[in-house]
């Protein structure tokens, strides 16, 4: 039998911002329900299928806390429902239309989108109990999977103004995860895999003006004090100085895999190039907490998948995601062609795209055998191939991306070559044997922070950074929890901060994806927290409140109501500060 030539670790980071209670269509909680829709209960099936297979994928699901918190919601589940039931029935109004214009083809589709509805419809009240969280906690309960966290509301954290406001997003995140998992997460995803090291850091003066740059934490110093032992970081971000070698103390901190870690006593030589197919621990001050380990985006990989225009889902025989028939939103055409315009797109075949996911399949196993094979293996150790992808990607972006899937996983199964690992059982076999300090960057364009820092998000900045500035300055002042109705002021005002802190918003507004609702969120979110900021001022002082402002507290809590377990001493007590 061959000898295997690596590990493969696939990694599927699900998010979608807070938009239950903030609008349906064209933008708003038709996003979630599309997501849940198109990619997780066909993730979930195709988890299914192979479970009962006797396979079990290990892949690392990662999902947002504040896309848990809706999944959780008691309107997601009955307004979901509704979203269903209309997609049948403009599943049953397009077949008739299209038999009326004799068009036989089209109306089969039509039928067969009815079919795939009912299904979810059936899978998500019936054998899911509209609780898909659940179904998640059991896969991860069986080790099929993996589940991975990330920041509260996704913020992006190496921009975000106080440590305070990172430390929040991190333990808002663990305590969620523990509320919907029974368990501590291992692993975070961090938002646009952005990364920020210990360093003096000041506000873009084009935000606050000059300002004296002060000391912050590294951003993997919040996650190792908290017991998370890895995340994913660019291919680019290698590009830090050389691996420094490392000695490892085996005592267990906080349920960590590794106690501490220490510049090694017997200094060794590194030799060869910095490689994504291997771990490393993070940072240049690893010593002065427990450490955490990075995985490495391999981009070859992750190219072949992702991109519409270079990678598979960008094959002519794939359903088009552009073209939709109105007014159901339906879609009946398939890619057809780089740049082909709308009008020119011929109809969907589904047999021509299901055969093409075999061929793509079996060219993905390819690419992941030969990126491995050639890598060295010191000391027995195998190579990692880390494949991070949206999770959305499969199946709403890319209709076939679930069964894709499917298909890909149970080859590298089959395949002695490869072994299938989650991040956390691939660390546990092959600790890092050097450390890295990582520079600072994303994965977005760039490779920096621009598409979130630029021209057109300064004004967000500014917002986000005034509420920061006031919420620390309230919490200094007069405290928090003096009383039930101070407390649950405060409260209220951190989870605004919260929602304000989100990425999305400055990705929406770069892109132009849905630029006018970004903007509007973003100053509806602070505009909320300066409100109820001085209405917590005005309390503490004994002031009079008037019932219109209790009714106004009430309304917000009504809309926004996700982390039940937010503690604000998590933003102002920063824990070990730099």
């Amino acid at each position: 039998m061959p000898e295997p030539v690596g590990c493969f670790v696939l990694v599927l980071h699900s998010h979608i911002p807070y938009v239950l209670g903030h609008g349906t269509w064209p933008h708003g909680s038709q996003m979630l329900y599309e997501a849940a829709a198109d990619s997780y209960i066909p993730l979930l099936w195709m988890l299914e299928e192979l479970s009962y297979e006797g396979i079990q994928p290990r892949v690392v699901v990662s999902l947002s806390p504040i896309t848990m918190e809706q999944l959780a919601d008691e309107r997601f589940k009955d307004w979901f429902v509704n979203y269903l039931n209309e997609k049948i029935h403009w599943a049953e109004e397009d077949a008739h239309e299209f038999d009326s214009y004799g068009d036989g083809h089209r109306a089969y589709l039509a039928r067969q989108w009815r079919k795939r509805y009912e299904a979810l419809l059936d899978s998500f009240c019936n054998r899911y109990g509209r609780d898909l969280l659940a179904q998640f906690r059991a896969h991860q309960d069986a080790g099929n999977i993996e589940v991975m966290t990330s920041a509260a509301t996704h913020g992006y954290l190496p921009l975000l103004r106080e440590d305070g406001s990172v430390q929040l997003q991190v333990l808002t995140a663990i305590a969620t995860y523990e509320k919907h998992f029974g368990r501590r997460p291992r692993a975070f995803w961090l938002p646009e895999c952005a990364y920020r090291p210990r360093a003096f850091w000041a506000p873009n003066p084009a935000v606050s003006g000059p300002q004296t740059s002060y000391a912050r934490k590294g951003v993997e110093e919040f996650l190792g004090e908290n017991g998370l032992d890895y995340f994913i970081v660019d291919t680019h971000l290698l590009a830090g100085g050389p691996p420094e070698p490392i000695d490892i103390d085996w005592q267990h901190t906080l349920g960590k895999l590794w106690g501490r870690i220490q510049k090694s006593r017997e200094p060794r030589p590194y030799h060869g190039d910095k490689s994504p197919h291997f771990p490393y621990f993070v940072g240049h001050f690893y010593e002065d907490h427990p450490p955490v380990a990075a995985l490495v985006r391999d981009p070859d990989t992750s190219m072949k998948v992702w991109s519409g225009e270079h990678g598979y889902p960008g094959d002519g025989d794939y359903l088009d995601f552009h073209k939709k028939h109105l007014p159901g939103e339906l879609r009946y055409w398939r890619v057809t062609g780089p740049r082909v315009e709308l009008g020119d797109k011929q109809v969907y075949q589904p047999d021509w795209a299901e055969a093409k996911l075999r061929d793509h399949a079996g060219n993905f196993l390819w690419t992941i055998k030969e990126t491995l094979r050639p890598q060295p293996h010191p000391g027995g150790r195998l190579p990692v191939l880390c494949a991070p992808f949206d999770a959305e990607l499969f199946g709403h972006w890319w209709h076939e991306g679930p069964r894709f899937l499917a298909h890909a996983l149970r080859w590298i199964h089959q395949d002695p070559e490869i072994e299938m690992l989650s991040g956390t059982e691939y660390l546990a076999r092959y600790s890092p044997e050097t450390a890295l300090a990582l520079p600072e960057g994303s994965w977005g364009a760039g490779g920096g922070h621009w598409v979130w820092m630029n021209d057109d998000t300064l004004w967000t900045w500014e917002k986000v950074y005034d509420a920061e500035l006031d919420l620390r300055a309230l919490l200094h002042d007069h405290g928090y929890g003096h009383d039930p109705a101070m407390r649950a002021i405060v409260e209220q005002a951190m989870r605004e901060l919260l929602l304000l802190q989100a990425s999305d918003w400055q990705f929406l507004i770069t892109t132009w994806s849905a630029r006018d609702y970004a903007g509007e969120r973003l100053a509806f979110h602070h505009g909320d927290c300066k409100r109820l900021a001085n209405m917590a001022r005005r309390y503490a002082r004994g002031e009079w409140i008037a019932q219109e402002e209790w009714d106004y507290l009430g309304a917000c809590q009504d809309r926004d109501r996700p982390f039940s377990d937010l503690d604000p001493a998590w933003f102002a007590e920063v824990k070990n500060p730099a």
